[in-house]
């Protein structure tokens, strides 16, 4: 049987008003020290968010998420730190209008394939 590396990975939420803690899953962020590969994936259902909060503002989410996705794929100034950190930087407890959940490990053999399945299972069908 191959080898199955430990990953970690965590939902990414959008919550419009913190104060009443209510999200809506919308991403995927999962590390793989052993494929050296950290990766997210993201969908901003523009329907979905507009009628579970209808003053959200899109522009910046994306904004947010933009920023977001840059420093996962090892861009800008917190993407010069190695992807174990910056997975550990972009999962830390924060308290902004994008959050991520708490951080659940697993074993797969592809770290892209279990991202995918992840993304269908924890967004696109919830």
């Amino acid at each position: 049987m191959p080898e199955q590396p430990l990953f970690e990975y965590a939902v990414i939420r959008v919550v419009p008003k913190v104060e009443r803690e209510e999200f809506m899953n919308v991403g995927v962020i999962l590390f793989c020290r052993q494929k050296r590969y950290l990766g997210c994936k993201i969908t901003l259902d523009e329907a979905r968010l507009r009628a579970f909060s209808p003053t959200l503002d899109l522009e910046a989410l994306q904004a947010i998420v933009n920023g977001f996705e840059k420093t996962c794929r090892g861009e800008g100034p917190i993407g010069q730190m190695d992807p174990a950190s910056r997975f550990r930087w972009l999962t830390a407890m924060r308290s902004t209008v994008l959050q991520t959940s708490r951080v659940h490990p697993g074993l797969c053999s592809g770290p892209e394939d279990t991202l995918d399945r992840l993304h269908r299972e924890l967004v696109l069908q919830a």
